[in-house]
């Protein structure tokens, strides 16, 4: 197994390749599966920085979350350090009032231990996880699942709502039409017990794309 993901890829990709001939093409296309974890030692920190990226580009969002790390320098963001800066501070980090009140609602939760901590969420499974955090305010489904992923490295995790899965599952199978969230968890199925690895390859799909027309 690998510890990093807490599964083996290549056990993975053999399972997507004999079950989904149309998606071993996209495999072979992307090429070796390069999942990175991030390296947050807290829920808190990593949910954080989720909802700091919310609805930004990548820049926009890096930018934004570069400049509210740096009003608490030294040591990993903590909920107590969020609860202690003033509106004025976290506004001029380039924080929306919406993010601002959901990184408040997040920090309270988190200090009155309404939200799990790591350790805790090690045990739980995934729909376990999924509402004991979505009562915080600007979390929903798919940034839990964006934890689950790229944070816990769970392996079968199938953000149906994501546009970018469902636009690179219309350019594997050729559809016109993005698919909607009950056909494509579905057709899902049988990615199961890895449909993150499978979500993963869908996703690098798109940003290919582009370069492929070239």
């Amino acid at each position: 197994m690998n510890v990093e993901l807490g599964f083996e890829p290549t056990a993975a990709i053999e399972h997507l390749r004999e079950s989904d001939a149309a998606l071993a093409r996209v495999i072979e296309t992307v090429g070796p599966f390069r999942l990175q974890r991030l390296a947050t030692s807290t829920i808190f920190a990593a949910l954080a920085r989720a909802i700091v990226y919310q609805q930004l580009n990548g820049k926009a969002a890096a930018a934004i979350f570069a400049r509210f790390c740096a009003l608490f320098p030294g040591a990993e963001l903590s909920a107590e350090q969020v609860l202690a800066a003033s509106e004025d501070e976290l506004r001029g980090a380039g924080l929306s009032r919406s993010k601002l009140l959901s990184l408040r609602d997040l920090a309270a939760k988190t200090v009155s231990h309404k939200v799990p901590t790591l350790a805790e969420i090690q045990s739980m499974d995934d729909e376990t996880i999924i509402k004991s955090l979505t009562h915080v305010r600007g979390i929903g489904r798919w940034t839990v699942e964006m934890l689950l992923i790229f944070r816990l490295g769970r392996p079968d995790v199938l953000p149906a709502d994501d546009y970018g899965i469902r636009k690179g599952f219309a350019l594997a199978y050729g559809h016109a039409e993005l698919p909607a969230r009950k056909a494509l968890e579905e057709y899902g199925l049988r990615w199961r017990p890895y449909r993150t690895v499978a979500s993963w390859y869908l996703w690098r799909l798109v940003e290919q794309a582009p370069l492929q027309k070239q």
